[in-house]
């Protein structure tokens, strides 16, 4: 079988290498479109042996790819956006998946690196070239309706998916987001497409969670609930619907109804990875209700789904400490910081239990890596460690 990449590019150069480099090896053909770049992310596409093609930019993210899709030769078809990669780990599996005569379309998880919200995602970025597989949608567009139509007519096709992290995204971070201004281009497209279709759960859901972020709760809320009652029994998007509910609630400060939000999220029959951020967000509203033991009880439970989930070991420390079950915090925090040895806060609150339990020099050691890591991103709280800790008599300067 014959793989193609597939994406859509703009003033990328910066990113498009990696998301190239992490693909050459596994696909037969790059097809890149270039919608109006002024950098060199053309060359650095031509470089990597991509075929380039150029599109006048429209607002409408279906139409690019669409058109990117009319270059693809291929028999199966790899969506990747500039600031993503394929990880390794995932090859094998892609590879023996699309052999599958009865795949029509494989589901790839999708983590958000840095995201302060949902890591984790399912994204249908991995089909077979067929004439009725189209994109639609102008903002986060998707082959999933022309896919649910097809099989509708043609019911021996099946979907797929693969296990584990298949795709790593960079582009939901706080700072990529600011510059790149992706809630105001998100917002304008997809209130286009929302006039036209007000029954749309997909787009209750997308658009919901862009009114929250930007500070327009009670609007939020509303397409969301919206959202749910035509939602039925999809439950992907279901999922999506009530975790934002779940972040609404807890913006309007109404604990009571984003615990029951999420409840209502993690008892979907989905994929248990995609729930990740649910679990995470429920531990922290059982936690500030005083619930520390259901608390406890949801983050262990996420990092059972995710062993490698970094904010949950901290999240429990937190959690461990106020119920003073003092070493088991310890552990916990010791664990945030093995898998990610720049976590200050870890280092800081290490640093607290420690001294509850009188090991003062280990404790010190903890607060100057939290220092010298504060220092680099945070001053003022680097500052006002170190101010307490001369309170306290524990260091001179």
């Amino acid at each position: 079988m014959k793989l193609s990449l597939c994406t859509i590019v703009k003033n990328e150069q910066k990113t498009l290498p990696k998301c190239l480099s992490s693909v050459k090896n596994l696909v037969d053909e790059m097809i890149v479109l270039d919608t109006g770049s002024t950098d060199s992310t053309p060359q650095i596409a031509k470089k990597f042996g991509a075929e380039v093609h150029h599109f006048q930019w429209c607002n409408d993210f279906s139409a690019a790819r669409n058109e990117a899709l009319k270059y693809v030769t291929g028999d199966w078809v790899l969506v990747l956006d500039a600031d993503e990669t394929l990880t390794q780990k995932i090859v094998p599996q892609l590879k023996e998946a699309i052999q599958r005569e009865e795949y029509l379309l494989i589901n790839l998880v999708r983590h958000e690196v840095g995201a302060e919200q949902s890591p984790y995602s399912l994204v249908s970025r991995l089909f077979r070239k067929h004439p009725e597989i189209s994109f639609s949608r102008p903002y986060h567009a998707l082959v999933d309706d022309s896919v649910s139509q097809l099989i509708e007519r043609e019911p021996h096709w099946q979907i797929g998916y693969l296990e584990g992290v298949a795709i790593l995204h960079t582009g939901y971070q706080k700072d990529t987001i600011a510059r790149q201004n992706k809630f105001a281009k998100a917002q304008t497209a997809m209130e286009e497409f929302f006039a036209a279709h007000p029954n749309d759960p997909y787009v209750c859901s997308k658009l919901g969670a862009v009114y929250v972020e930007q500070g327009k709760v009670i609007q939020g809320v509303e397409l969301l609930a919206k959202g749910v009652a035509s939602a039925e029994e999809n439950y992907d998007i279901l999922y999506e619907l009530y975790y934002h509910l779940g972040i609404a609630y807890s913006r309007l400060q109404n604990t009571r109804q984003a615990i029951a939000h999420y409840q209502a999220a993690i008892k979907l029959p989905i994929y248990p990875i995609l729930k990740l951020g649910a679990y995470n967000n429920l531990g922290t509203m059982l936690k500030a209700s005083g619930d520390l033991n259901g608390a406890k009880i949801a983050y262990e439970t996420a990092l059972k789904i995710a062993p490698s989930f970094t904010t949950g070991y901290y999240n429990l420390g937190m959690t461990l400490k106020a119920m003073n079950l003092l070493q088991d915090a310890i552990a916990a925090y010791q664990k945030a910081i093995q898998l990610n040895p720049k976590y200050a806060e870890a280092y800081q609150n290490l640093g607290v239990v420690l001294l509850k339990l009188g090991y003062v020099e280990d404790s010190l050691t903890a607060f100057r890596s939290a220092i010298a890591l504060h220092e680099q991103h945070n001053p003022e709280e680097a500052k006002r460690l170190r101010q307490g800790l001369k309170e306290m008599g524990l260091i001179n300067q």
